[in-house]
């Protein structure tokens, strides 16, 4: 799943793909590397600009429609909260709704319902959007986040979401701290044994630059290390900004894993 923001102040790209036609050769770019999701964001995760949903709504749906018609064969995932965002966007022709804020808004999952849309559900500790953690406390944070998602999942299933089309995801550094996303990361087998397939957004992310000491632009070593631990577990959808080294690290823990055969084998044959 490779990340495309049509934001002005995204934590990573600080807004590279604002302009319309950068972010569509993005989509041709993370496309062309193998990226099989395109997750088109409006709202930057974390504080600052203020966009209402008007504003939101305008930055994805008409992107979207661009996105669809010159890539049909492309999933294409919105990461919104928000369900008036969520349903101009399915109009448009989005095939994912990647609720990156728990459920803040329920009705979220009535839109992917009504519109067969796939969906993510998040572990975010009950903070409202935008909201960075603060002295955040679980009992058992692993637990806690297994416990909220398949909650999320299956109030989706009962709303008419189609049970293959439900993804749970442990929300990295939202409503946590450094060591909750490491504890995360260590024990995401738990989150896979649910029986529910497994999203992970690991790209950059604090929790990585803080383990590292490293500034935002320095921190991919890092996340493929996340990457390949969180693959070997059983992970299912890995959301990044650099889709290339991500595919080749995934590719590669499959090889290991045996789920995937070599490109080629002639060491040793010839």
């Amino acid at each position: 799943m490779a990340i495309v923001n049509r934001t002005r102040d995204s934590f990573y790209d600080q807004g590279a793909t604002w302009d319309e036609e950068r972010a569509l050769d993005r989509v041709r770019q993370v496309v062309s590397e193998g990226a099989d999701i395109v997750d088109v964001g409006g709202v930057k995760a974390g504080p600052g600009e203020e966009v209402d949903a008007a504003e939101e709504v305008r930055r994805t749906a008409g992107f979207v429609a661009e996105v669809r018609a010159e890539h049909p064969g492309v999933v294409i995932s919105v990461d919104t909260w928000r369900a008036e965002v969520a349903r101009a966007v399915c109009e448009a022709g989005a095939d994912l709704l990647n609720d990156a804020w728990g459920g803040h808004d329920p009705a979220l999952a009535e839109v992917a319902a009504e519109y067969d849309a796939a969906l993510v559900c998040t572990h975010t500790g009950g903070l409202a959007p935008r909201t960075p953690p603060h002295r955040m406390s679980y009992d058992d944070v692993v637990l806690s986040a297994v416990h909220d998602t398949v909650a999320l999942a299956e109030r989706a299933v009962d709303l008419g979401v189609d049970p293959r089309s439900v993804l749970i995801d442990p929300a990295h550094d939202f409503g946590k701290n450094t060591w909750h996303s490491l504890e995360i990361t260590r024990r995401l087998g738990e989150m896979t044994a649910t029986g529910w397939p497994v999203l992970v957004s690991l790209s950059n992310k604090d929790f990585v630059g803080e383990t590292l000491d490293l500034p935002v632009g320095e921190r991919l070593s890092g996340t493929l290390a996340a990457t390949a631990v969180s693959a070997w577990q059983g992970a299912r959808v890995f959301r990044a900004h650099q889709a290339r080294e991500t595919r080749e690290v995934l590719d590669m823990v499959a090889s290991i894993k045996g789920d995937r055969p070599p490109a080629k084998v002639v060491r040793g044959l010839a």
